[in-house]
C-alpha cells in the first residue's frame, strides 16, 4: 500500500478528529530538532490530529481533541523526560499495561519500536525496555487496518512479532 492509499484509508474512518495545524505540527518539530517523519506529518496536517490507528488511539500534537490517554494530552508530553535516555523517540500508542509503540522521529521512515515500562533491567541487564518492532510507521498503520496489530497484542505480544519479523 503506498502512502496516498495509507492516508485514504486512515481518511475514510468514521469519527475522525479534525487535522493538526500547521503550528502545532511546527511546535513538535522545533522541539525535537527535526521534521516529523513525511508519513506522520501528512496523517495530522491532512487527516487527523490523533485518533487513528489500533483501537484509534494514536495520539495527537497540540490542540487535539483526542482524550484516549488521561495522562498524555500530546506526543510531546513525555519526550522532555525521555529525550536524553532516547533521542528522537515519540511515544505514539498507548497499548495498556505499560506497553507503549514509539515511534523515531529521526529516520523518515518512521521505524517503529516497542517500550514495555515492564521489563526488568536486573535480569536482562544487557537488554534494554526499548525494543525494534522491525517495522515502518506506513508497515505499522497497514497491520493496524488489517486488525492485525490488535491480534498480535492480544495473542504473541509484539516483542515477539517483532523478533519474527527480524528473522
Amino acid at each position: 500500500m503506498a502512502e496516498d492509499e495509507i492516508i485514504e484509508a486512515v481518511r475514510a474512518l468514521p469519527n475522525l478528529l479534525p487535522p493538526a495545524s500547521p503550528e502545532a505540527i511546527s511546535q513538535v518539530e522545533e522541539v525535537i530538532g527535526h521534521p516529523l517523519p513525511p508519513l506522520l506529518r501528512r496523517l495530522y496536517l491532512e487527516v487527523a490530529n490523533g485518533g487513528f490507528g489500533p483501537r484509534e488511539g494514536i495520539l495527537g500534537v497540540a490542540g487535539s481533541e483526542y482524550e484516549h490517554h488521561f495522562e498524555v494530552a500530546d506526543i510531546l508530553d513525555w519526550y522532555p523526560d525521555t529525550r536524553d535516555d532516547w533521542p528522537g523517540m515519540l511515544w505514539l500508542f498507548d497499548w495498556g499495561c505499560n506497553i507503549w509503540s514509539v515511534i523515531d522521529s529521526r529516520d523518515p521512515a518512521g521505524p517503529m519500536w516497542i517500550w514495555d515500562a515492564n521489563f526488568d533491567a536486573t535480569e536482562y541487564p544487557e537488554e534494554s525496555p526499548l525494543d525494534p518492532q522491525n517495522m515502518t510507521l506506513a508497515e505499522w498503520l497497514i497491520e493496524s487496518l488489517n486488525g492485525n496489530l490488535e491480534k498480535a497484542f492480544e495473542t504473541s505480544g509484539l516483542i515477539a512479532v517483532a523478533k519474527r519479523r527480524s528473522a
